[in-house]
């Protein structure tokens, strides 16, 4: 018997730096997004006020006068554990280099630098190394952030002269992880700075793990200096979940909401809805609310009704015509010559491409798909279909372009 239990509401922390003090009152928490608002009245919302680069000065001097090390604000998310992280094929690689981290801090795996689209699992697996770090070493000086807070750290300690406790404080840590390098480009003070934390903490055996939403080497505005750099350790990629693994995700997630999750709906969720973690976590919410609501057992009719909106909108976009179309803008080509017969490897590649896509995303049969491109056989999309998935084995950026497609067409 399947049954909703009411989960209860979050507690909601918004952090501003001190310069927004001043001008901040009751009033903007107008400015917290609608569905919050509306899924979460009840939420407490509590205001964090912290100062930047003074804090840090402030931490520094009271480790400095302690006899031993004095714990600082990590910033870690306590859910995010290896315990609590979904493995798959997608991600497991990346899940065991960061158990392997975990295990030897400082060591061959340093940087430790994990890339992918939003919401596949990276920063949960870079809080989970932090709460391992500390669970094991209570006394760790571990600091998680995202890399704007690391921008805003120094213009606030450049602002009260301040630089050197800055500097101190980033450079003492036992492991430093920022999320979202990307953020970093074009801003080359920045980079001054984080290039030398970065070279005297590796100089020290200190772990230092990043991620980003795509291949170092590929972040525009990034200094050749630091992408460089980011090679020294382990660069490794987590990709967009595979059917077993959204089930697996669902019916994890279902737990943590607190409801139980038939075996079919999950399979029905994770085959008509393709996208990230966070896409499956909402979808799961909907339904459990839907059935909360309307005091119904969860199941697929319930599941339909709950997601009708996403499933149309998912069923419209993801279309044959769409996806040449995607792929063609993708690769700056015309849809009429992936349909072509032209053989040059600038267009065969992104119609195999294509053709992958509408066999992963689409229900359509290889007669169907080779019909739509062009009148070709099945055998050739066939063809196509397994030259993508081994090179998607071998060449990283075959990799990295099949699983932006997937994303673009799906969201």
């Amino acid at each position: 018997v399947s049954m909703v239990v009411p989960v209860n509401p979050p507690e909601v922390v918004l952090e501003v730096g001190e310069y927004a003090i001043d001008s901040f009152d009751e009033s903007d928490n107008q400015l917290l997004p609608q569905p919050l608002k509306e899924t979460h009245k009840a939420a407490p919302v509590e205001t964090s006020v912290t100062s930047g680069a003074q804090d840090y000065a402030k931490q520094s001097s009271n480790t400095s006068k302690s006899s031993g090390k004095k714990n600082i604000k990590h910033n870690l998310n306590a859910n995010f554990t290896f315990d609590t992280f979904v493995e798959g094929k997608a991600n497991q690689l990346a899940a065991a280099a960061a158990r392997q981290v975990a295990d030897n801090p400082g060591g061959s795996y340093n940087p430790f630098f994990i890339y992918g689209g939003v919401g596949l699992g990276k920063t949960h697996l870079m809080h989970a190394i932090g709460n391992e770090l500390l669970r094991r070493k209570p006394d760790a000086r571990v600091a998680y952030l995202h890399s704007e807070r690391f921008v805003a750290d120094m213009v606030n300690a450049l602002r009260h002269n301040k630089i050197d406790e800055f500097k101190r404080f980033y450079r003492s840590l036992d492991a430093l992880l920022i999320d979202d390098i990307q953020f970093f480009a074009k801003k080359e003070q920045s980079q001054e700075e984080f290039f030398h934390t970065f070279n005297t903490l590796l100089e020290g055996n200190k772990q230092v793990i990043l991620t980003s939403d795509r291949f170092p080497k590929e972040v525009d505005g990034l200094e050749d200096r630091l992408k460089s750099r980011f090679g020294w350790g382990l660069t490794i990629a987590v990709e967009p979940p595979e059917f077993e693994m959204r089930v697996a995700i669902l019916m994890k997630k279902a737990g943590e909401f607190g409801f139980l999750m038939p075996d079919e709906v999950a399979f029905f969720i994770a085959k008509r809805l393709r996208g990230n973690v966070r896409d499956l976590e909402g979808a799961l919410k909907r339904v459990g609310a839907f059935a909360q609501f309307t005091q119904q057992l969860v199941t697929v009719a319930l599941a339909k009704e709950a997601l009708k909106d996403l499933l149309a909108l998912q069923q419209k976009m993801v279309t044959l015509e769409n996806i040449q179309k995607t792929v063609a803008d993708y690769y700056k080509i015309r849809v009429a010559e992936v349909l072509s017969k032209k053989r040059t490897r600038n267009i065969a590649r992104p119609r195999q491409m294509a053709m992958a896509i509408s066999k992963e995303l689409t229900s359509h049969s290889l007669p169907e798909i080779g019909d739509a491109f062009g009148g070709r056989d099945h055998t050739t999309v066939l063809h196509a279909v397994r030259k993508i998935n081994e090179l998607k084995e071998t060449d990283h950026r075959i990799d990295d372009d099949f699983n932006s497609l997937i994303r673009i067409i799906t969201n």
